[in-house]
């Protein structure tokens, strides 16, 4: 898997691509997000429509990502899931846990009606 990501104002961008798969590039995230915890980001927008494939360590580097985020009073959003992602998270009922968009400005409405 690869990723891209942006910082702008208290959001945390990542477009992730590939398979999603938590070993390769998880504590690499996860660290990712501790440091921009610290530096007052809340919201973490994850644009998934590029994950072709998602496994249980993938489902739990977004769990943790997801904890860490609602531990500080923000929120994660999952944006535009693939079809096999999206099936995915309805079979684990994930779909209950995660706010889960279409795009990322509904995302921003979400966020801005929290």
């Amino acid at each position: 898997m690869t990723y891209q990501q942006s910082v702008e104002g208290d959001i945390l961008r990542l477009e992730f691509s590939g398979d999603l798969i938590g070993e390769n590039n998880g504590p690499e995230l996860v660290e990712l997000v501790n440091d921009l915890l610290a530096k007052g980001v809340k919201y973490c927008y994850v644009n998934i429509s590029d994950v072709r494939y998602i496994n249980s360590s993938g489902i739990g580097v977004l769990i943790t990502i997801l904890t860490k985020f609602r531990n500080k009073g923000g929120e994660l959003f999952l944006i535009n899931p693939s079809e096999h992602v999206s099936k995915l998270l309805i079979i684990t009922k994930l779909q209950a846990i995660f706010n889960i968009t279409n795009s990322e400005q509904e995302a921003r409405e979400k966020h801005a009606n929290q």
